[in-house]
């Protein structure tokens, strides 16, 4: 139990670091007024791929290293992601076989995708929530009052917000599944468990209706 802890903690720490590094290496897509890193929410993803508390440690530590050394806006939002990142995580806890279909991951995953699309849209909601309150208050660039709320806000960081979140958990999608054939990634292993288990099962029920 306390190799288990020590262990998670170790990933979390890791996942917190990658998180915070990779907004300020990675190339942004830029579409005035709004910028929009590659792969900066991974990290956070692959969290969500291990448990709940890894997913919650990552998140708050993201958060928190942001208020350190970015804006309030940024850290704020990076701490919002604490909402979808503990729904997505306890869902994927409780039904970890939506991670392969067919018994194996592929891209064309269509639970998958529909959970994604779901933790996407929480996603974006929070940001923007985040985000309305800043501009409420004047405290945006003035480029985003220029370009008013619905193109600014609600277009650019809302919809925008939503598909960068839809890419940048197909990008951790595919990492995990590349991980899980080297490590123990726990939502991945009890997945692969489950369908061997219902693979065993299912022969055991055709004889039995023969029979």
């Amino acid at each position: 139990m306390k190799k288990n802890s020590v262990r998670q903690l170790t990933i979390a720490a890791l996942l917190v670091a990658m998180g915070i590094i990779i907004p300020m290496v990675m190339p942004r897509i830029t579409i005035g007024p709004a910028s929009f890193t590659l792969a900066s929410h991974v990290p956070l993803f692959l969290a969500m791929f291990f448990s709940p508390g890894v997913a919650v440690a990552v998140s708050l530590g993201t958060g928190f290293g942001f208020f350190l050394s970015a804006t309030p806006i940024i850290a704020l939002r990076a701490l919002s992601h604490l909402l979808f990142a503990t729904i997505g995580a306890l869902y994927l806890q409780k039904h970890p076989t939506i991670v392969l279909s067919k018994h194996k991951v592929v891209f064309f995953n269509g639970r998958f995708q529909l959970f994604n699309l779901v933790i996407g849209l929480i996603h974006s909601a929070a940001e923007l929530a985040v985000v309305s309150v800043f501009y409420t208050m004047g405290n945006m660039p003035e480029t985003y009052y220029t370009q008013g709320y619905m193109y600014s806000i609600f277009l650019l960081m809302g919809l925008g917000g939503l598909i960068h979140s839809l890419i940048d958990y197909n990008i951790a999608y595919f990492v995990a599944n590349a991980l899980s054939k080297q490590f123990d990634l726990p939502i991945f292993s009890q997945a692969k468990k489950m369908e061997k288990e219902k693979k065993q099962i299912l022969p055991q029920e055709v004889e039995v209706q023969i029979r």
